[in-house]
């Protein structure tokens, strides 16, 4: 073993921590915690169903597919999702930095990855290739979805950037596998 790699190990867990406390600062002003709760609480899992149904009635023979597409992505990612938290078991920020304001409910005990973030950047990749003009509100919703993860005190930086390479390699695996006509 490395004598650098506890170095490492310790500047990513600090940078961790930082980002969360000067992130979780924005939850003083009232505009943000309202738009970080309204984020997250889209990123729960309404939103996907809600848009796996719409896709389905409304879009002739592709956005059955797609919408079979991304249950079958979520399917495979949340099978991915719970494997990691298990073998991780990394406890959510908030229980070992006293100074932030939780204003969200979570919902488990663990960290990491951030399902939320997995999922929306699954989705928004699988449903960008189907449509790609749906992109201009997925993608950046994506984002703000790991963002307000961070801020609400739910979630590490490191936890989000987990959440992005399992959602985009699940969405990647399952367009390899079940390809865009």
């Amino acid at each position: 073993m490395s004598p650098r790699r506890p170095d490492c190990v310790e500047r990513l867990l600090a940078y961790d921590r930082a980002c969360v406390v000067t992130l979780n600062r924005a939850l003083a002003h009232r505009p943000c915690l309202l738009l970080a709760r309204a984020i997250s609480r889209l990123g729960d899992g309404e939103l996907w169903v809600g848009l796996i149904l719409v896709l389905a009635l409304l879009h002739d023979g592709a956005g059955a597919r797609c919408a079979l597409h991304l249950a079958a992505a979520a399917g495979g990612g949340l099978l991915v999702y719970l494997a990691a938290k298990r073998r991780a078991g990394r406890h959510r920020p908030y229980v070992h930095l006293k100074e932030l304001q939780l204003c969200a409910r979570p919902l488990d005990e663990f960290s990491f990855p951030s399902g939320h973030t997995q999922h929306a950047v699954a989705f928004a990749i699988i449903v960008s290739a189907y449509f790609p003009a749906l992109a201009l509100l997925l993608v950046p919703f994506a984002v703000l979805t790991g963002v307000v993860r961070v801020v609400l005190g739910l979630h590490y930086p490191s936890d989000v950037l987990a959440g992005v390479v399992i959602g985009s390699g699940v969405a990647g695996l399952s367009l390899i596998a079940l390809p865009v006509p």
